[in-house]
């Protein structure tokens, strides 16, 4: 239960001694008569400020603690005071056991700020959006289960910016710099702090095998940088489908009580647009600039039946790249559990997915559909030409050498 200090207890057991011992001195005849004896107590009990308590519904325990004891001496002729406490603790037990409650004490506990006065947008000037005139009709801007397709020109970043503010939420981005990777640190975390979601509260989480090599940048006052020691391996293949394990690790042990989305980036990448709240969402995808013209029999599906990252034939949606995915902790705790449990049932068959991590990332997104789809301008491919659809190329990998960088 995670109890540290045995005095918090007391005022919860008071409670039911109280509407007890309400019914032997004032010889109450009425269940309900004691409800506002247990609730003396209980305030007296929140009185303390001890555990910050936000929810309403977790009273429920604490009052039934009071009235079992109440209607135990009623049902089973209780007739002396101490027989009453373990009726009591099973109440406490109930309350003390509720999962939601029982953080660990050493991580901070996320404030909601219940100002009303917080949640009214500031009054702003802006075209009128009109249902018969779409921003953009050259580019699909929904998938066939309503979820939106981000595209320049299709939002309005302040609208956005306004609303997010007044949730005060954190975003966490994971990416890894391993072995020759760490030349790309530099300009990745450069470009993050310039472009990526300014003027709100991010944390960069670097995993990295070298954190000595790592630079000393200055970042913005809302960005925050956090250096992750991790082991290395012989082959980038392994690196690469590795890394779904260790965030799923990470969000159980720390970032389930850091961050609000959670973002997985990879770290030869560069940004030269901004990338903003647009992003935000519960489960969120990116359209591969390789595949995003590709007919389903064409996409670089793992096809084999035998891998857990199989997708049958005719069957996909669109092609996601594993290169910038998140969403909310929670679905991307649910997403890299799903993918490593793929990747570990792949390898003990003797199998590796064909596009390795990114395979099992695309047979999860198929039958657990994202509730926001990134375009192609959010993962650019250098090597590809610019089509005229990408108005802007917000993200893009970084040329160089694969064969010398993954050696």
């Amino acid at each position: 239960m995670d109890i540290k200090k045995v005095h918090i207890v007391i005022p919860i057991v008071m409670a039911g001694i109280i509407g007890y011992l309400g019914t032997k001195i004032m010889d109450i005849k009425k269940v309900h008569i004691v409800i506002p004896i247990v609730m003396a107590g209980i305030i007296g009990y929140f009185g303390t400020e001890i555990m910050d308590i936000k929810k309403v519904h977790i009273l429920i325990p604490i009052v039934m603690a009071g009235i079992i004891g109440y209607l135990g001496t009623k049902i089973m002729d209780i007739k002396e005071v101490h027989i009453l406490i373990p009726i009591v603790m099973a109440g406490i037990i109930g309350y003390l056991g509720i999962p939601h409650i029982s953080r660990p004490s050493s991580q901070p506990v996320r404030q909601v700020d219940l100002d009303e006065t917080s949640l009214v947008i500031s009054r702003m000037s802006y075209p009128q959006p009109f249902v018969d005139k779409p921003q953009r009709t050259d580019v699909l801007l929904m998938s066939p289960w309503l979820a939106p397709i981000m595209w320049e020109g299709t939002f309005n970043r302040d609208i956005l910016n306004a609303q997010y503010r007044q949730k005060k939420f954190v975003v966490g981005v994971a990416t890894f710099a391993v072995k020759k990777y760490v030349r790309f640190i530099e300009g990745f975390l450069g470009s993050a702090n310039k472009f990526f979601l300014s003027g709100h509260r991010v944390n960069f989480y670097l995993f990295t095998d070298h954190p000595e090599k790592v630079p000393s940048m200055k970042l913005a006052p809302e960005k925050s940088l956090f250096i992750i020691p991790v082991q290395n391996y012989s082959r980038w293949q392994d690196i690469s489908m590795n890394r779904m394990d260790i965030i799923s690790n990470r969000i159980r042990t720390h970032w389930h009580y850091e961050v609000d989305y959670l973002y997985s980036m990879d770290i030869d990448v560069q940004m030269f647009e901004h990338i903003g709240v647009e992003i935000i969402d519960t489960l969120v995808g990116t359209i591969s600039s390789w595949q995003y013209t590709k007919p389903r029999d064409s996409n670089s599906y793992e096809r084999r039946p035998e891998s857990r990252a199989a997708i049958p034939s005719g069957e996909g949606d669109f092609y996601y790249a594993a290169s910038f995915y998140g969403g909310s902790v929670s679905e991307v705790y649910k997403l890299t559990t799903a993918c490593f449990k793929g990747v570990t049932e792949d390898r003990a068959n003797g199998i590796e997915a064909k596009w390795h991590e990114e395979s099992h990332l695309n047979k999860y997104l198929l039958y657990h559909k994202p509730t926001r789809l990134l375009s192609p301008e959010y993962y650019w491919d250098e090597e590809l030409p610019r089509p005229q659809i990408i108005r802007v190329k917000r993200l893009s990998s970084v040329r160089k050498d694969l064969e010398e960088v993954r050696s």
